[in-house]
């Protein structure tokens, strides 16, 4: 099993459509062979900070997923709210 901590910047008049995005892309990874759970986290000191750790039976799983059609229709429009590039992280779960 893996986890995925994954942190998202939105631009400061689009947090609540950044929001939205990554809602709609937990509810498609939620449909998807191989996840296991999503948790959002939202930082406490930067109010466009928007992470996630979600996990996964597989590193392979999730490679999967990434390249999905799935994942591209959950974030068709994400580029346009992001202030910088999202940085990601895998982890393995003993």
């Amino acid at each position: 099993m893996i986890g995925v901590l994954t942190h998202h910047w939105a631009e400061q008049d689009q947090v609540q459509n950044a929001r939205h995005i990554l809602d709609g892309n937990g509810e498609a990874q939620s449909k998807a062979l191989g996840f296991i759970n999503r948790t959002t986290l939202l930082s406490k000191t930067d109010p466009t900070q928007i992470s996630s750790l979600v996990l996964w039976e597989s590193d392979q799983i999730y490679d999967q997923w990434k390249e999905s059609p799935a994942r591209a229709k959950a974030m068709k429009d994400a580029n346009s709210v992001w202030s910088r590039p999202p940085e990601s992280e895998r982890f393995d779960i003993p």
